[in-house]
C-alpha cells in the first residue's frame, strides 16, 4: 500500500512538471523544428536507464528514482507528441488518421519487443540492452531523420500559437474563419489557454475527451498491478504475459484494423467506439473474479 501511495504521489509532481513543460516545448518545436526538440527527451529519458544499468544498489535506485522523476516532467508524453507532430507536418490531412494509427502500431510492437526482452533476459542485462537501445535511437534520429519546421511551410494552421506577434496575429477557427487574437506569450497563462478553448470548440471538446480519458487510464495503471498482485497473486512473468497479451493485440489493431475502418466508419465513431471500449475494460477489470478475466480482458484492447 505504501509503494502505490509513492507511486501516486510522483505521478502527481510528474503531472504537474508535465502539464508545464509541454505547451512550451510544442510550442519552441513550432519555431525551432521538431527534430531539435526531440532530441532533448530522448536524450534525458537515457539518463535513469544507464543509472540502473551500472548498478541496482540502494542509492543507486534512490539516484534513478529521483532523475526518474525530473526527466519524466520532459518526456513522459513529449516524445509521442513530437512524433506525431512530425508525422502531421509531412502526411496529407486526409491521410493522417491512418499514419497515425500505424505509428501506434509500431508503437506498440516495439512495446511488445521489450516485454519479451525484459521477459527471458536478466535484470541488469535488460536495462543495460534498454540503455543501448535508447542511445541508439538518439544516434539514428540525428543522422536520418530531416528536420521539419512548421514555420517555414506557410501553412498558418500550423503557426505557433503561443508565439510573440504583433495585434493582427490571427488563428483557423472551426468554420474557417479568420479571428484576431492577442499576441501569446512563450509560457501560456490560464487566459491564454481559455482564449484558445472559446474560439475553437473542437480543441476544446477534444480536450475534455483527452484529460477524462487520461484521468481514468492513469488512476487504473497506477493501481491494477498493486490489485493483480494482491488479489491474485502475480509474479513478474504473469505481468509479463499480461503486457505481451495487450501489446500484441494493440499492435494488430492499430496497424491493420484502425487504418481499415477509419475511412468507412470515420474519425469520431472509431474514436466513440475506443472510449465505450475503454470503460468495458475498466469495469471488468474492477469486478474480475479470477485471473483468467484480467487476461481475457486485455483483448478489448484491439479495440
Amino acid at each position: 500500500m505504501l509503494m502505490l501511495v509513492i507511486e501516486l504521489r510522483l505521478m502527481q509532481i510528474i503531472g504537474l512538471g508535465t502539464a508545464l513543460m509541454m505547451p512550451i516545448i510544442g510550442n519552441l518545436s513550432d519555431q525551432y523544428g521538431r527534430k531539435a526538440l526531440l532530441a532533448l527527451p530522448m536524450t534525458l529519458s537515457i539518463i535513469p536507464l544507464a543509472i540502473l544499468a551500472c548498478n541496482r544498489t540502494t542509492n543507486y535506485f534512490y539516484a534513478y528514482f529521483a532523475f526518474k522523476t525530473l526527466t519524466d516532467m520532459v518526456c513522459q508524453g513529449s516524445i509521442n507528441c513530437l512524433a506525431l507532430a512530425y508525422l502531421a507536418d509531412n502526411v496529407s490531412y486526409r491521410q493522417r488518421s491512418s499514419a497515425f494509427g500505424i505509428l501506434a502500431g509500431i508503437t506498440s510492437a516495439a512495446y511488445v519487443c521489450g516485454t519479451l526482452a525484459a521477459r527471458f533476459l536478466s535484470t541488469g542485462l535488460a536495462f543495460q540492452v534498454a540503455t543501448f537501445v535508447s542511445l541508439f535511437a538518439v544516434v539514428y534520429m540525428r543522422i536520418f531523420l530531416e528536420e521539419s519546421i512548421p514555420a517555414d511551410q506557410g501553412e498558418g494552421i500550423t503557426q505557433p500559437i503561443l508565439k510573440e506577434g504583433e495585434e493582427d496575429n490571427i488563428i483557423q477557427n472551426d468554420d474557417n474563419a479568420p479571428t484576431k487574437v492577442p499576441p501569446f506569450r512563450k509560457i501560456p497563462s490560464l487566459g491564454d489557454v481559455i482564449y484558445l478553448m472559446k474560439n475553437s470548440p473542437s480543441f476544446a471538446q477534444a480536450a475534455i475527451v483527452a484529460f477524462f480519458n487520461n484521468l481514468g487510464e492513469g488512476g487504473m495503471e497506477s493501481s491494477s498491478m498493486y490489485y493483480l498482485k494482491a488479489r491474485f497473486h502475480f509474479n513478474k512473468n504473469q505481468f509479463a504475459d499480461l503486457m505481451l497479451i495487450g501489446g500484441i493485440v494493440a499492435t494488430i489493431s492499430q496497424l491493420f484494423i484502425m487504418p481499415v475502418l477509419v475511412s468507412p466508419i470515420g474519425d469520431g465513431r472509431l474514436l466513440s467506439i475506443g472510449l465505450f471500449a475503454s470503460c468495458v475494460y475498466a469495469i471488468l477489470y474492477s469486478i474480475a473474479w479470477s485471473a483468467w478475466v484480467s487476461n481475457d480482458t486485455d483483448n478489448l484492447q484491439m479495440i
